[in-house]
């Protein structure tokens, strides 16, 4: 399957801490974007009751150039949740070896990431919310793609 998930510029340790038990639990591999809005040493991930750490596949990139540089080195596509997207994440057919990227708890992802992502989806709100933890968000997206690429 060779799913992925970039969490770029994580800001609440929480999520990021759920997202990796997910990914490690999933055998899916994590990219983390820096920089951080918390100390993302091995030592205080585990210091923050990260216990699945050892079990994740993690990559932590310094910042978003050299996680761009890497990404276009191995030929992935970048697919990211935004809330500025028009394509609902169940209307998109995801590939081996895509990376579904989340943003900033606090401010999503700058315009050129936009810019640069293959596609953006949205995760329809018929509540009329207007968006989703991205630690949710990031778990109902990868079960779709799971569930696509079997």
């Amino acid at each position: 399957m060779d799913l992925r998930i970039a969490l770029y510029q994580p800001d609440i340790a929480g999520n990021t801490g759920t997202i990796l038990r997910m990914a490690a639990c999933l055998g899916i591999a994590i990219d983390l974007i820096g920089p951080a809005g918390f100390d993302i040493s091995d030592r205080a991930l585990k210091r923050a009751g990260m216990d699945y750490l050892e079990m994740a596949a993690l990559t932590r990139h310094i910042d978003f150039d050299r996680f761009e540089d890497w990404r276009k080195h191995e030929g992935r596509r970048l697919v990211l949740l935004s809330t500025k997207a028009t394509v609902a994440y169940t209307d998109f057919r995801f590939e081996p070896g895509d990376i579904v990227m989340v943003g900033r708890e606090s401010a999503g992802v700058p315009d050129h990431v936009h810019d640069l992502a293959f596609e953006r989806l949205l995760i329809p709100m018929p509540g009329g919310g207007r968006s989703l933890n991205v630690a949710l968000s990031a778990a109902m997206v990868t079960g779709e793609a799971m569930r696509q690429l079997g």
